[in-house]
């Protein structure tokens, strides 16, 4: 007898995906893993993990800090959506409460809560996935990055589990703590548009990233899945990135192309990041996958790719990790982290947080050294972090 899809079976996978007729609901919920507590299957590892291994994962994030780069616990973008689209409808009810309790369960010392700066323009379409469906009327992108930071400000002030996570000492106070740093993002530059005053704003705000790019071809500059307009960073883009140097704002160029991140790079006095993303191979091209050369382009200027666990490419957990070693053997291990865009995700091959130690116990037992797989559960984005704010680096 088949057993009826859970909710995040039915849902998971909107944001992420693009390009594929298989995107539609009946192509992709069946295939989606329940997350652990559900009553079905845990996470498909694809790879062997003894309880000796599982439990060296549990105690790694016992010593060390972790931090996830991209992630919309709980889809709380939701929340007072007073105009919803079929989109919006499809993703059902915000569940922050059990995200939450997921990241507690899990002992995620941090993880960037992003904001959807374009989630009113998204729509699903049947052969290239998600896309702008419209562009902005005045004064929406802005109303509606209130509405969501709103949402944020309540979901951390309202839950005992959660801490402020403006700093990186923050994120060491949430380890020590056995709570979880909510790290404010926002995926997708538009509510900016031309007021650079809104980067500043965006700082007092509590944001410490920005997605400049997402779904919607902005002011800023062109993105993986469509078609380029701009050619590159506009020069409005250049001066964003200026301002978010000066806040202490970390650039996140995950979308942007690659002629994008050439031109931060170029414009960019800190290291920069792609959130979530993993390099393509010669068996899986997609848009949202990045060359050798794109990631290498970050890696040389100090800046840190998270390893992405969708369904592009990947069909198990042991996939993911191969990801995140081709992702080691690519820049190296001070470049590598980890982005799991959870709760928002297509076709998660990790999709709960009650399973984050896994990631470390399958890192340990593929023969990485202890201090490496903490930098890229943690210390690596914590080095950029500390970087972007002109905080200085501890050494040894």
């Amino acid at each position: 007898m088949s057993r009826q899809l859970t909710r995040r079976e039915t849902l998971g996978g909107l944001l992420a995906c693009t390009g594929a007729a298989a995107f539609s609901r009946a192509g992709w919920a069946k295939d989606i893993k329940a997350p652990v507590g559900d009553a079905a299957p845990l996470t498909e590892l694809g790879m062997q993990l003894s309880a000796e291994q599982r439990a060296a994962g549990v105690a790694f994030l016992k010593r060390h800090a972790s931090v996830d780069t991209h992630s919309h616990p709980g889809r709380f973008f939701l929340k007072r959506l007073t105009e919803q689209t079929p989109t919006t409808r499809a993703f059902g009810e915000a569940f922050e409460d059990q995200a939450i309790a997921d990241l507690s369960a899990g002992n995620v010392s941090a993880t960037l809560f992003c904001a959807v700066a374009d989630m009113r323009l998204i729509e699903m379409t049947p052969t290239q996935g998600l896309r702008a469906a419209r562009d902005w009327t005045p004064g929406e992108a802005y109303a509606d990055y209130r509405r969501q930071l709103a949402e944020l400000k309540k979901l951390r002030s309202n839950n005992h589990a959660l801490i402020p996570g403006l700093t990186p000492a923050d994120i060491d106070a949430a380890h020590r703590e056995h709570k979880t740093g909510a790290v404010f993002a926002v995926e997708g530059g538009d509510f900016i548009e031309d007021r650079l005053d809104r980067v500043h704003g965006a700082f007092h705000d509590g944001v410490r990233a920005v997605t400049l790019v997402h779904y919607h071809i902005n002011q800023i500059g062109d993105i993986q899945t469509e078609a380029p307009v701009h050619n590159g960073l506009t020069a409005l883009g250049k001066s964003i990135v200026a301002e978010m140097n000066r806040t202490g704002i970390i650039v996140d160029l995950a979308h942007a192309t690659v002629a994008v991140t050439k031109d931060v790079l170029g414009a960019s006095s800190k290291p920069i990041m792609i959130s979530h993303t993993n390099i393509a191979t010669p068996g899986v091209n997609h848009p949202r996958l990045i060359s050798i050369e794109h990631a290498k382009l970050v890696a040389s200027a100090g800046g840190i790719i998270g390893s992405w666990p969708s369904g592009i490419g990947q069909s198990s957990f042991s996939d993911y990790i191969d990801s995140i070693q081709r992702l080691v053997d690519t820049v190296g291990i001070d470049h590598a982290a980890i982005g799991t865009d959870m709760d928002a995700n297509f076709k998660p091959v990790l999709s709960s947080y009650r399973d984050w130690s896994l990631i470390p116990a399958a890192l340990l037992a593929r023969g990485m050294h202890d201090d490496e797989a903490a930098k890229i559960m943690g210390g690596n984005f914590l080095r950029v972090f500390k970087s972007n704010l002109k905080l200085p680096t501890r050494l040894g």
